[in-house]
């Protein structure tokens, strides 16, 4: 059976939040990344953190943070490196990945994922019923790492191009009573985000 470690990736620079770290913003009494954790940690097994800069302002977490191991901060993409390699040197076969600004992602995420084949990406219709990928919840092989590390070497930054090039199938999840995939980008959007949390 496949062993699967998980990972929240929270080394956006949060341009649009004023900066700062966006993970760490209150939402209904507790941080962002915490709703995140809750959702994501009966899902998996062990949980680590992809983020930079000084890892003690995640502590009161419990989890390991990993830093970018390719200069230049290049994006998500490197944040699934980093999970890839430590989840390998545990004997993981799958890396699970999700957003810290998401915190209203499916409870059954990684079942509907690894259902799906080994390496599957999360998708939700827009409001005009097209589905949207959202590249950054995903269930990744880890036996993808070297790949991926020339690819970052390279210059790829997409990773839902780099996935989708490398075999990754989509799944489809329901948008009722909201989409579990919305993010927070923006002030007014964690305003939302609290009207969201005191109806779930």
């Amino acid at each position: 059976m496949a062993e699967t470690r998980g990972i929240i990736l929270a080394g956006g620079l949060s341009s649009r939040m004023g900066g700062g770290d966006k993970a760490l913003l209150p939402l209904a009494g507790r941080p962002m990344i915490g709703h995140v954790i809750a959702r994501l940690a009966p899902q998996t097994g062990p949980l680590a953190i992809s983020a930079n800069g000084d890892p003690a302002r995640f502590l009161p977490l419990g989890l390991p943070v990993l830093p970018d191991t390719v200069p230049g901060f290049p994006g998500p993409l490197a944040g699934v490196l980093a999970g890839l390699d430590w989840a390998a040197g545990h004997g993981a076969d799958q890396l699970l990945t999700a957003a810290a600004d998401s915190p209203f992602l499916p409870h059954d995420l990684a079942a509907r994922l690894a259902g799906a084949g080994r390496f599957a990406l999360a998708a939700s219709p827009d409001q005009t019923g097209v589905q949207r990928l959202h590249p950054t919840f995903g269930l990744w092989p880890v036996d993808l790492r070297e790949a991926l590390r020339r690819a970052l070497a390279g210059g790829s930054r997409r990773v839902a191009r780099w996935a989708l090039d490398h075999g990754a199938v989509t799944v489809a999840f329901a948008t009722v009573p909201f989409d579990p995939f919305f993010n927070v980008n923006t002030p007014a959007d964690l305003a939302l985000a609290e009207t969201m949390a005191a109806r779930t």
